[in-house]
């Protein structure tokens, strides 16, 4: 006689896992909807979890709380995250980390990181947004007819005055 309801444990809630709603990990067993990060709530998968005894995290949260720390590790250039890691737990030492003054920082800017400016909206324009018309280069929202705002292309624009319009 089948043993219903019996079976393996979820890691999380502890309630029956069944085989259609299993992820295994690490000899453990959890519904697809639990399988989640301990701290920042995300979806986990193969690639995504780090097992830290029975608690799973992404690999993000995971490296904030038990991760190296200090200059370099996180800290430092490369990183895009402000989170000090309060919520796990981590105290975090008022401080500011030492930065040479850049003289040549506006240069650079132009060098490197810069990007023409939108005849529109006057708002930088970077290379995932940018068209080209009439000469400069336009954000695709901003490219569009002068007088009835009709979306254009390259090939269908008429420029006159700096100003761009549909033939």
């Amino acid at each position: 006689m089948p043993n219903w309801g019996g079976g393996k444990k979820c890691g999380v809630c502890q309630k029956a896992v069944y085989f259609a709603e299993e992820v295994q990990c690490e000899g453990n067993s959890f519904h697809k909807s639990c399988f989640l990060c301990m701290v920042c709530k995300k979806n986990l998968d193969s690639t995504t979890v780090a097992v830290h005894g029975e608690e799973i995290y992404c690999k993000s949260c995971y490296g904030k709380k038990y991760g190296p720390k200090g200059y370099g590790y996180g800290q430092g250039a490369g990183t895009l995250s402000t989170d000090k890691g309060e919520s796990l737990g981590i105290k975090y030492e008022e401080g500011q980390p030492h930065r040479p003054p850049n003289p040549n920082a506006a240069r650079m800017a132009q060098k490197v990181g810069g990007a023409d400016g939108c005849p529109r909206c006057g708002q930088a324009v970077y290379a995932a947004e940018k068209v080209i018309g009439a000469g400069k280069s336009w954000h695709k929202s901003c490219f569009r007819c002068a007088k009835c705002g009709k979306s254009l292309e390259s090939t269908t624009l008429a420029d006159k005055d700096g100003e761009i319009y549909c033939k």
